[in-house]
């Protein structure tokens, strides 16, 4: 007994010294505590050498005396033009030494040299371990040096020990300010834009869901009323045969393109090819794309399979002979090898029709050759991948001319049978869900079903995957909103066949992340939000702040029951909206749809919906009696009713929205039309029809409609006259 509370002791000390928080505030302000089954859980997918709870007092030993093991952390931070500082984990036996370093700088034309005096460096921890009295000493660097991804090394006794060394801009880059400007541009200190999924966007020329072309269409129409923003959900490569996820936030890779959004109209390759166009032209083509079009909802099986024909001839075209493109392709695939890889990766999967937990050793393993897979089917991955490619990039060019750019999309999580997990292994927690503890909408809590980043293996492996992925997409966006941005700091981990409650949360090393945004977003001259929704720990909005990660206002989130001030105050910094793509829209919120579909679905019982109704009704009834008395309503407000009060607090709204000091307002195109079905029902899979619902207005309907581009036309006066008053001025 007395050997087990010990062993209890140090598995939870090694816990928090692993970054598991054992307690956490609960959703109604009680603190939770994490079991010792939990705890140890974590603890073995965190470190292999704990396999049981025999195994933590050693591991424990072990982790104690691993930095001064490896005397330097694996990456650190340097916020530019401030002092450098390394701490350096001084081995027994060299407290006296004077050490030399190098700093490699990024693109290997430089290195820098000096010398680094134990004696006289500042102490920054002591340790006592077996008997050994060991510190850390504060090694200062320049203090003027380049941004960039430094390689820092340093000799000593025990061989060389070497470390990635971030240094970035304290703060993300900020299109709107002033030194960012183009000269002689006159200053634009608010802006508007719409939010629709890409799928949803239907058109007379696309196939039941949206592509690529669409969108630049759609770009277009809003630059046209006045609007420089255009936001999706994430645009990143799917399952759509075996296995099958369409889900934008489970993606197959966050380095890749999704397949299904490209315009094959629109590529080079068409015109060259007679199958291609004979097959759109034939009659049963034709009848399935009615089929298509006419459906409420994506069939994404449907759909891929029809695209994927077309894709297929495409490609024979392309691979059947030498062309200016196909010298451009070789020139592309030397400079991005992971494409190759990828399109192998894909080729196995269609084979197999499974996902790579069920290969056989070595594919499993990761090697693949020519025989695991049919040579067609790579060839088609790499052709569709790079044609993709090619009109995002034509898509990101257009935007970024029109105004702020794309507004995309970067998913927290990617899907565990997917091309990520099965080449950066290391860099994920097997047998590990990512989600959320219970909260006010899931008394349960939630299980994303994605396996989250090893902290500590992700900086061992220099956060390779992580920078490449944040790449990929700012070569792209102008504006990048981070999904669920508390996962820089800490996320829910839930292991695999427990419940959602009894995760606990592990923490991850923020500062590396914020300065690989901040260090990127200069690089492509972006934008970052971070998703901040829910209940967020006050250090995280503090850390958003601090480096001009711009945060997220939703009005849903902020009305309250106070007819003298139903909406609360709308920050600067913020890209307000009335909702989101996981929340009712403002028809479904002011009819209460969304209590109608939690009681539906068990998650609130009889007594909790009516209670929620009953607040719905006093924010509708502060709402009307608010913009009544401003003369929001029209001269019927005395009589109008909660239904017919409807489009007419929406457009107040709105109007407040575009009024406040909010960096972007983004408007959900369907609340223009009233739409009250949500896209996606957190928590549910099969329950709902998450992920496929179609725009009741297709594009060419909404974007002639009279009341529509009024509205925004007014949308856009209320924001350049924010724009004209002075900074601080309402």
């Amino acid at each position: 007994m007395a050997r087990r509370l010990s062993h209890e002791r140090a598995l939870r000390r090694l816990a928090l010294l692993s970054g598991i928080q054992p307690r956490y505030i609960g959703m109604t302000g009680d603190r939770q505590q994490a079991s010792p089954e939990t705890l140890l859980r974590v603890l073995m997918a965190l470190n292999p050498a704990v396999g049981g709870l025999a195994d933590v007092p050693e591991a424990l030993r072990l982790r104690l005396r691993e930095p001064w093991r490896r005397r330097l952390e694996p990456v650190g931070v340097a916020w530019a033009r401030k002092p450098a500082r390394v701490e350096y984990f001084v081995p027994p036996g060299q407290s006296d030494a004077t050490l030399a370093w190098e700093l490699a700088l990024e693109g290997g034309g430089e290195v820098r040299r000096g010398r680094f005096d134990l004696a006289t460096a500042p102490v920054l921890r002591h340790a006592e371990l077996d008997g050994q009295r060991l510190v850390s000493r504060r090694m200062d660097l320049p203090a003027e040096l380049p941004i960039g991804y430094h390689r820092l090394a340093i000799e000593d006794a025990a061989g060389r020990a070497e470390m990635m060394l971030i240094v970035a801009p304290a703060r993300a880059y900020d299109p709107y300010a002033a030194k960012n400007r183009p000269k002689n541009t006159p200053a634009k200190k608010e802006s508007w834009g719409v939010f629709i999924p890409l799928y949803a966007l239907r058109s007379e020329r696309s196939w039941g869901a949206g592509n690529l072309t669409d969108f630049e269409n759609l770009i277009d129409w809003t630059s046209s009323l006045g609007g420089d923003v255009v936001a999706t959900l994430p645009l990143m490569a799917s399952f759509l045969e075996e296995p099958f996820d369409p889900s934008p936030y489970a993606p197959v890779s966050r380095m890749f393109w999704n397949e299904l959004y490209l315009d094959v109209t629109r590529v080079a390759e068409f015109a060259r090819s007679a199958r291609a166009r004979e097959l759109i032209d034939s009659t049963p083509f034709h009848q399935e794309v009615r089929e298509l079009r006419g459906e409420p909802l994506v069939d994404y099986r449907q759909q891929w399979a029809l695209k994927r024909r077309v894709i297929a001839e495409l490609a024979r075209t392309f691979f059947a002979g030498p062309s200016e493109r196909r010298t451009r392709f070789e020139h592309d695939l030397k400079a991005n090898p992971r494409l190759a890889d990828y399109a192998a990766f894909r080729a196995v999967c269609r084979r197999r029709q499974t996902g790579w937990p069920d290969w056989p050793e070595p594919l499993r393993a990761g090697r693949l050759g020519p025989g695991d897979y049919d040579e067609e089917d790579r060839r088609f991955f790499l052709y569709a991948q790079w044609a993709v490619g090619q009109q995002m990039d034509h898509l990101a060019r257009k935007a970024r001319q029109n105004g702020a750019g794309l507004y995309l999309d970067l998913p927290l999580g990617v899907h565990p049978d997917g091309y990520d997990v099965w080449r950066e292994r290391d860099a994920f927690a097997l047998g590990i869900a990512g989600g959320a503890p219970p909260d006010g909408f899931f008394s349960k809590g939630q299980n994303w079903g994605f396996p989250p980043l090893h902290p500590e293996r992700i900086r061992q492996r220099q956060y390779q995957g992580t920078i490449e992925g944040i790449r990929q997409i700012l070569r792209h966006a102008g504006i990048l909103r981070i999904d669920h941005v508390m996962g820089l700091h800490r996320l829910f981990w839930i292991p695999e066949g427990m419940e959602a409650a009894e995760g606990v949360y592990v923490r991850y090393h923020a500062d590396e992340f914020y300065a690989i945004l901040n260090l990127e977003s200069h690089r492509s001259r972006s934008m970052i939000i971070g998703e901040d929704l829910g209940t967020v720990p006050p250090a995280v909005t503090r850390a958003l702040r601090k480096h001009n990660i711009h945060r997220m206002y939703v009005l849903e989130f902020n009305v309250n029951a106070n007819p003298h001030e139903p909406i609360r105050p709308i920050f600067k910094n913020a890209v307000a909206s009335m909702n989101t793509h996981d929340m009712a829209t403002f028809a479904g919120f002011w009819q209460a749809r969304d209590t109608d579909s939690q009681r539906e679905l068990g998650l609130i019982n009889d007594e909790q919906a009516a209670h929620l109704r009953a607040g719905r009704a006093a924010h509708r009834h502060a709402l009307i009696e608010y913009f009544r008395q401003r003369g929001k309503l029209g001269e019927q407000a005395q009589s109008l009713d909660e239904q017919a009060a409807l489009p007419l607090v929406f457009k107040a709204a709105t109007e407040a929205l575009a009024t406040s000091p909010a960096r972007i307002v983004l408007i959900n195109l369907e609340d223009l039309w009233q739409e009250t079905a949500p896209q996606n029902v957190p928590g549910t899979r099969l329950e709902r029809p998450n992920w496929r619902r179609r725009a009741r207005l297709g594009l060419e309907e909404f974007s002639t409609n009279h009341e529509i581009n009024q509205l925004l036309r007014e949308v856009d006066r209320l924001r350049a006259e924010r724009s004209a008053k002075p900074d601080g001025k309402d």
